[in-house]
């Protein structure tokens, strides 16, 4: 008689609902969502969302992104902090903080930014170094006629 599909199928539906920003739109402060982003205005301020975040052509955004995926093919500057894959499109243009867990980028995009990709740092076990002592010839004085 009672199920919990409804909510199960509710969650489902917010996650999959994606939120735009149009072209001239300007928002200052923070946006905190469960949707998806498509980003064609300009944003001042701090986008997080568990979702993908699209920065179209025309988009701007200034802060911190923090989002699973990113693709951005407008401009970005900040702080951006993705737990997956962040893909710059040649018209991209960032600069700033990047942490990402895999990176993507076109020919012709702008990625002035330190990077620091998640999970890359991984020990390099080849088995015990081998250390060789490079030696100099020995070399004749010619004023002494000795050997160095």
């Amino acid at each position: 008689m009672f199920s919990d599909k409804k909510t199960v199928r509710m969650a489902t539906e917010t996650i999959s609902q994606q939120n735009t920003i149009a072209k001239g739109t300007i928002i200052t402060g923070d946006i905190i969502s469960e949707g998806d982003f498509r980003i064609e205005g300009s944003i001042q301020g701090n986008i997080k969302t568990p979702g993908k975040v699209v920065i179209g052509k025309t988009g701007i955004i200034n802060g911190t992104l923090k989002s699973a995926n990113a693709d951005i093919e407008g401009k970005f500057s900040g702080k951006l902090m993705l737990s997956d894959t962040l893909s710059l499109k040649s018209s991209a243009h960032v600069e700033g903080e990047v942490e990402v867990g895999k990176l993507a980028v076109e020919p012709g995009a702008t990625f002035n930014a330190t990077c620091m990709m998640k999970g890359a740092l991984k020990e390099l076990n080849n088995g015990p170094t081998k250390q060789t002592t490079i030696q100099r010839p020995r070399q004749a004085n010619p004023e002494k006629g000795q050997t160095a």
